[in-house]
C-alpha cells in the first residue's frame, strides 16, 4: 500500500431513468467475478461521480474480505431501481478493516447508514464505546449475519502437509508447539526451514487480527466459551500466548498486506499467518504465478471463529433519516436474498445458509477443506468487551517489542505548518507505541542529529514529546548521511538485542519533503548500498513518509521497498493518520 488515504468510495450509480436526470452523467463498468466464470458481475470504482439529486443514499463501512461480492450485489441492486417514496435509492460502500471503522465512526470521521464489520465482537464494542460516551446505544436493531467465513491459518502447502493438512487435525496448541520447539521444523523432518514463523495483523486494527489473538486465549485455555479475567490473566495462557507471539514477525493493518509480503519475499520469509478461507482462496487465484507453492487453509481443529459480517444499520445515530433506513433494510433483504447468497461462492465466500452446496473455488484446489464445516469445527463464543480489554493486556505483555528511530526532515523546507503537522504525527506515533518499546529520533538538515531523550517508551514519552514540540526547521536536508546513520544505529540496538537472546521487531521511520541537497557527502549509490537486504523477516524495516509535492518519492519508495517496509504519501491535513496507519506495523 502506498497512500494512507481510506479506500475510495464506490459509488454505482443507476442507469435506469438516467434520460430524466438534466446534466448527470453516469458511467458503469462490469467485469466477470472469480474465476472469470462468466455468472456475474461487479463494479468498478467510479470515483467524484455524485448521486442524482433526491436520490436516497445508503452508505456502508464494510469489512474488506467480502469486498468483490458486495461490489456485485450493490450494482445488481442498484441497477434495478429500487425505491422509497418514489424516490431512487443509491447503495455506496466504502471497504476498510473493522476496527479503524469503528474509530472513525467513533470520531465522527465517518457518518454511514450501515456498517457491516468482520464479526459481531465489533458491534459489541461499538455500542459499548457509544453508550460510554452518549448513555445511549449506536444499534438497537439486529444485525443479522451476511456469511459464515472461517477465519483460518493460511500457509504454505508443503509446511501445511508437514504438520498433517489435510486429514489430521491441526489446533493452535500445534502452532504453539512448533513454536517453541528449539528444532523448529526440524521436529517434522525439515531442518531446512529453520524456526517457524508467524504473522497476524495488529489485533487494534484488524478483524481477523483480533480474532486470531483471541482463538490464541481460548487454545492456551482449552475453552471455546466462557472466559473470564482469572482465565485470561494466568500464567499458562500468558506463557502459551507469549509462545505464539513472539514468532510473530508482522503485524500490520490487514492481513492481505501480509499475505503480499509473502509472495513477494517466498516461504524463507514468513511461514504461515492468519486469514479467512476466501482470502486464501482468492490469493491462489490472483496470484497463483507468483506464488512459490500455494497457500493452504489450516481450520484450528481447537475452535475458530466462523465470522457473519454482521448488516447493522445505525438507527440510533443522529444522521440516519427514516427514509435511509428505510432504504437500507431493502438492500439488506436483497443482500441475504438466495440468488446473492448462492452468487458469494464465486469470490469464496460461504452462504449464511449452511445448506446451500459449496462448489469451486471452495475446494482443495483453491487451498479450501470444503468438508470441514461449523458442525467439525466449533465455533468460539465472543468474549464480552471487558474480556477483550484484558485480551489485549496480555497481548501487549507477551508480543514482541520494537525499536524504532524516528528519522525527521527539520531542512529549511519544512518550516511553517509543515514541521507543525510532522511533529504532531510523530508525538501521536509515541503515544501509540507500548511502554517497553524503544524509540530514538533523529534529525537532519544541514547535519544529522539524535536527541539524547530516547529509551522505553513508557520512561521518556512524556520528555520526549515535549523535545519534539521544541523541533523548528532551517538549513539543507542531509538525508544520504541521515539514512546511513539511521541504520547503522539501529543496527547496532539489534546487535546488543541479539548477543542478549532478545527478540523485537525493528522499524526506521523516515519523514521527508525533499530531496538531498548536500553534496560531497554520501551518494545516493552509497545510500542504498548500506540498506539491509529486506529478505529476513527479522530484518530492519524503512518506513517512507513523503510529505510534499517536492519530496523525493522514487527514492523513497526505493527505501521502503528494498528494505521490505512500505512508503507513505502525507500532508499537512493527514500526517497524523499516516503515523497512526504506521503504528499498526509494530
Amino acid at each position: 500500500m502506498d497512500s494512507i488515504t481510506r479506500t475510495r468510495l464506490i459509488f454505482i450509480l443507476i442507469v435506469v431513468g438516467a434520460l430524466c436526470i438534466v446534466g448527470v452523467s453516469l458511467v458503469y463498468q462490469f467485469v466477470a467475478p472469480g474465476d472469470g466464470d462468466g455468472s456475474g458481475f461487479t463494479a468498478a470504482s467510479v470515483a467524484n461521480t455524485p448521486p442524482p439529486a433526491g436520490a436516497i443514499v445508503v452508505e456502508i463501512e464494510s469489512s474488506n474480505t467480502k469486498e468483490d461480492w458486495m461490489d456485485h450485489v450493490i450494482a445488481s441492486f442498484n441497477a434495478g431501481g429500487h425505491t422509497v417514496n418514489g424516490k431512487q435509492i443509491v447503495v455506496t460502500v466504502a471497504h476498510i478493516g473493522s476496527g479503524s471503522s469503528m474509530n472513525d465512526i467513533l470520531d465522527g470521521t465517518v457518518q454511514p447508514v450501515v456498517w457491516s464489520p468482520g464479526s459481531d465482537l465489533w458491534v459489541t464494542s461499538i455500542n459499548q464505546a457509544w453508550q460510554d460516551r452518549t448513555g445511549r446505544r449506536l444499534i438497537n436493531g439486529e444485525c443479522p449475519a451476511t456469511l459464515r467465513l472461517p477465519l483460518t491459518i493460511a500457509m504454505w502447502r508443503p509446511m501445511a502437509e508437514a504438520l498433517g493438512w489435510p486429514d489430521a487435525a491441526i489446533g493452535w496448541d500445534d502452532i504453539a508447539a512448533l513454536s517453541t520447539n528449539p528444532e523448529g521444523w526440524a521436529a517434522y523432518g525439515h531442518p531446512e526451514w529453520g524456526q517457524f514463523k508467524f504473522g497476524h495483523p495488529h489485533p487494534e486494527h484488524s478483524n481477523s487480527g483480533m480474532l486470531s489473538l483471541v482463538a490464541e486465549v481460548y487454545s492456551a485455555a482449552g475453552l471455546t466459551e466462557g472466559l473470564t479475567v482469572d482465565i485470561v490473566k494466568s500464567q499458562a495462557v500468558i506463557e502459551d500466548v507469549g509462545a505464539v507471539e513472539q514468532q510473530v514477525f508482522h503485524y500490520g493493518k490487514k492481513d492481505t498486506d501480509i499475505l503480499l509480503r509473502m509472495t513477494q519475499r517466498g516461504p524463507d520469509y514468513l511461514h504461515a499467518v492468519t486469514s479467512y478461507e476466501a482470502n486464501v482462496i482468492k490469493w491462489n487465484q490472483d496470484h497463483r504465478d507468483e506464488l512459490r507453492f500455494p497457500l493452504v487453509a489450516i481450520y484450528p481443529d481447537d475452535g475458530t471463529f466462523w465470522v457473519e459480517n454482521p448488516y447493522c444499520i445505525l438507527d440510533a445515530a443522529d444522521w440516519v433519516t427514516d427514509e435511509q433506513k428505510e432504504a437500507a433494510v431493502m438492500f439488506r433483504d436483497y443482500l441475504l436474498s438466495p440468488e446473492q447468497q448462492k452468487l458469494a461462492i464465486d469470490w469464496g465466500l460461504r452462504p449464511v445458509d449452511a445448506s446451500v452446496a459449496l462448489r469451486a473455488p471452495i475446494d482443495m484446489a483453491h487451498g479450501a477443506v470444503p468438508a470441514i464445516t461449523i458442525a467439525r469445527v466449533p465455533h468460539l463464543a465472543y468474549p464480552s468487551d471487558e474480556i477483550v480489554g484484558h485480551i489485549l493486556d496480555v497481548w501487549h505483555q507477551a508480543k514482541k517489542k520494537a525499536t524504532v528511530l524516528l528519522l525527521i526532515d527539520t531542512s529549511g523546507s519544512m518550516q511553517g505548518t509543515k514541521i507543525k503537522g510532522a511533529v504532531d504525527g510523530a508525538v501521536t506515533f509515541v503515544d501509540q507505541m507500548d511502554p517497553a518499546d524503544e524509540v530514538y529520533v533523529v534529525i537532519f538538515s544541514s547535519k544529522v542529529t539524535e536527541l539524547p531523550i530516547a529509551g522505553p517508551v513508557g520512561q521518556v514519552r512524556e520528555e520526549l514529546k515535549s523535545s519534539l514540540r521544541s523541533l523548528y526547521a532551517g538549513g539543507a536536508t542531509a538525508l544520504h548521511e541521515a539514512v546511513i546513520y539511521g541504520v547503522d544505529r539501529i543496527e547496532q540496538f539489534k546487535a546488543q538485542d541479539e548477543a542478549m537472546d532478545e527478540r523485537r521487531l525493528y522499524g526506521i521511520v523516515l519523514l521527508s519533503d525533499g530531496m538531498n541537497d548536500i553534496y560531497g557527502g554520501p551518494s545516493e549509490n552509497d545510500m542504498f548500498s548500506h540498506l539491509p537486504s529486506g529478505m529476513e523477516a527479522s530484518g530492519v524495516k524503512i518506513y517512507t513518509i513523503a510529505y510534499g509535492n517536492d519530496a523525493d518519492i522514487d527514492v523513497l519508495a526505493t527505501l521502503a521497498n528494498r528494505t521490505n517496509g512500505k512508503q507513505f504519501t502525507g500532508d499537512v491535513e493527514d500526517i497524523e493518520a499516516v503515523y497512526f496507519l504506521i503504528s499498526s506495523e509494530f
